[in-house]
């Protein structure tokens, strides 16, 4: 099943945003975009060899690039909340006063943690741009061509659109990043959060 976003309404205008589909966004100058999240990597507890090998392949696939892409580091405060009701219930359910007894004096230790100290959680985006070439539409006979044609056309800038995602993906593998690319639903999700910043955190691609 294929899910379709349309923003509509005056708070959507302000958002660059057409619509979402088939895992691309459609911008409103007619630009596509798409996006990978990548895993972080630890380079701290790299060797130095490896962290020269990271650096290298690393500077390897940005040289390789002929577009432009953008990085993005997004921060945002996790919600615990899900974690302590489930630890709550787990409480209520275990019949060992001694494991019950634990259950609660460590659910108290998270609540005081989570007040003292904010615990954030952060994803790794490589969004990556593609503009087709523009044409004038006209009028009449020549504006309802480019009308038939708009799915034809969609079709082949997403094509062009993923021979860069797969450079992208292949460069950073390479640097030993972990990649995926985001679907139409991870897409809404994650671009909602971008204009919605006070909603909670909901780890990406999770129904719960």
């Amino acid at each position: 099943m294929t899910t379709n976003y349309s923003g509509a309404g005056p708070s959507q205008d302000l958002v660059p945003i057409k619509e979402v589909r088939d895992g691309v966004v459609i911008m409103k100058d007619g630009s596509l975009r798409t996006v990978i999240m990548a895993s972080s990597v630890n380079f701290a507890l790299k060797s130095s060899d490896e962290q020269q090998s990271i650096i290298i392949q690393f500077q390897n696939f940005l040289n390789s690039l002929n577009f432009d892409v953008e990085i993005v580091i997004q921060s945002r405060k996790f919600d615990i909340s899900p974690y302590i009701n489930l630890l709550e219930n787990k409480q209520k359910e275990q019949t060992n006063d001694l494991l019950k007894i634990q259950t609660k004096e460590y659910i108290q230790f998270i609540r005081t943690f989570t007040e003292q100290y904010d615990v954030m959680t952060k994803n790794f985006f490589v969004v990556i741009p593609y503009s087709p070439l523009k044409i004038n539409a006209g009028r009449g006979m020549f504006k309802k061509k480019v009308n038939e044609d708009s799915v034809s056309n969609f079709e082949t800038s997403r094509s062009q659109l993923e021979q860069r995602v797969s450079v992208v993906q292949q460069g950073l593998v390479r640097s030993g990043v972990r990649v995926m690319q985001l679907g139409t639903e991870e897409l809404i999700e994650v671009y909602y959060q971008l204009f919605n910043p006070g909603t909670s955190e909901k780890r990406i691609g999770s129904d719960k």
